[in-house]
């Protein structure tokens, strides 16, 4: 597995538990927001590659002060031996985060079935009409439909979330999402904090006020069990 940063301490990456931060170096999608881009394409990264076995290591050492593990990108579903670390994550007897995009369900699925992770969390970039074009490159919308169904009917822990950039949302994606995620337990509106350079600084990286994240909770709100900004 390529890991391309490690954080030995987070309280506010596993909800309500203190964890671990590992960050997989890779991914599919080119968001212009993103707040990760030197996890994005392997050519960006200055980072000299972690190995698996001095995390565990670590990890090891650490159990009974950390709760919990959070695996996150780039996209880690992209790493072939993803399950492998997973499970001996788990050995390790720590909880389990996966974020993902939601664009490798199959993949998905296997890790669900492995029972290698306790909670999920997918990010729902935009409406699926507006997908390829936020996310600055192509995937299937089939495959984000089944993520979200495959989330939502595996029994664990889970949340989907969306970052919110002024210039790529209008009132009326928000019903759609709404509509793609009906019931969910948890939906969370990120605001946008630019704090590193950028994939692409070509779009106006406006955030929204209060008011209109306000608003577009009220919307969610009508569609999920459970939405928060964050």
């Amino acid at each position: 597995m390529i890991i391309g940063g490690f954080q030995r301490f987070s309280l506010i990456d596993y909800p309500d538990k203190i964890c671990a931060i590992v960050f997989t170096q890779g991914c599919n999608f080119r968001c212009p927001y993103c707040h990760n881009p030197e996890l994005v394409d392997n050519k960006r990264s200055d980072n000299i590659e972690l190995k698996e076995d001095e995390i565990l290591s670590f990890l090891d050492r650490r159990k009974g002060k950390l709760d919990a593990v959070t695996i996150t990108g780039g996209e880690p579903l992209l790493q072939p031996d993803l399950s492998t670390f997973l499970s001996a994550v788990k050995r390790l007897e720590y909880l389990v985060k996966l974020d993902t995009n939601g664009s490798f369900p199959s993949k998905l699925e296997k890790i669900i079935q492995s029972k290698s992770v306790d909670y999920i969390a997918m990010d729902i970039k935009t409406s699926l009409d507006k997908y390829n074009q936020v996310i600055k490159s192509k995937t299937e919308k089939r495959k984000i439909l089944d993520s979200i169904r495959l989330i939502m009917d595996s029994g664990l822990d889970y949340e989907f979330r969306t970052t919110i950039i002024k210039a790529l949302f209008e009132k009326d994606d928000f019903s759609k999402i709404g509509q793609l995620i009906k019931n969910a337990r948890l939906y969370i509106l990120q605001r946008f904090i630019p704090s590193k350079t950028l994939v692409d600084q070509s779009l106006d990286m406006q955030s929204c006020t209060d008011e209109e994240l306000d608003c577009f909770k009220e919307i969610m709100e009508g569609f999920v069990q459970r939405c928060i900004v964050r």
